[in-house]
């Protein structure tokens, strides 16, 4: 008989999902309630006390059918996102020199099937790849207003060397 390889324990006994994530990175998931007239979802709410980083600037985007937006970090804001629909993974890379996890590259689902908050700590790359067939479309609450002046954001190629990690063939984007 041949015994094959066994499966590693991917989800908890209570079906959440196991996910390896740099330090602070945190998650909050959120309810979506549907009637006969449609659906609401509350997105971000002080009072949940999820976060304790102020909301300070909100702005929504959207990522293409195989394509990926990024790498890019921050110094001095948190990214928060919310996904409103599609699928997408969260590419992220700690380069945090201090961090427990420096050097962890971890990758997150992100689906309108599974609403969640997600938050991002400054220094860490990141990256967003639409891995389903329609827009995906979140929504991000920034601890910082941007600055047009003095921009907190850096940037990578998507195929650098710098960070361990390779898109799959065909990914488009930057």
């Amino acid at each position: 008989m041949t015994r094959g390889t066994k499966d590693v324990q991917t989800v908890t006994s209570r079906g959440e999902k196991i996910e390896a994530v740099p330090v602070g990175v945190t998650f909050r998931d959120l309810q979506t309630h549907v009637d006969d007239r449609g659906w609401v979802c509350e997105l971000f709410n002080p009072a949940w006390g999820w976060h304790s980083g102020p909301l300070a600037h909100a702005y929504v985007f959207t990522v293409r059918p195989g394509v990926a937006k990024g790498w890019g970090r921050h110094d001095h804001t948190e990214d928060r996102y919310a996904i409103l629909s599609g699928e997408a993974e969260v590419v992220m890379y700690d380069a945090r020199p201090d961090s427990s996890t420096h050097g962890l590259v971890s990758v997150v689902t992100l689906s309108e099937f599974r609403r969640r908050l997600m938050n991002i700590p400054t220094g860490i790359w990141h990256a967003v790849r639409n891995v389903g067939t329609s827009d995906v479309v979140i929504v991000n609450f920034k601890t910082k207003a941007f600055d047009p002046e003095n921009p907190d954001k850096f940037r990578l190629p998507l195929d650098t060397e710098e960070i361990p990690y390779q898109f799959p063939a065909g990914t488009r984007g930057g």
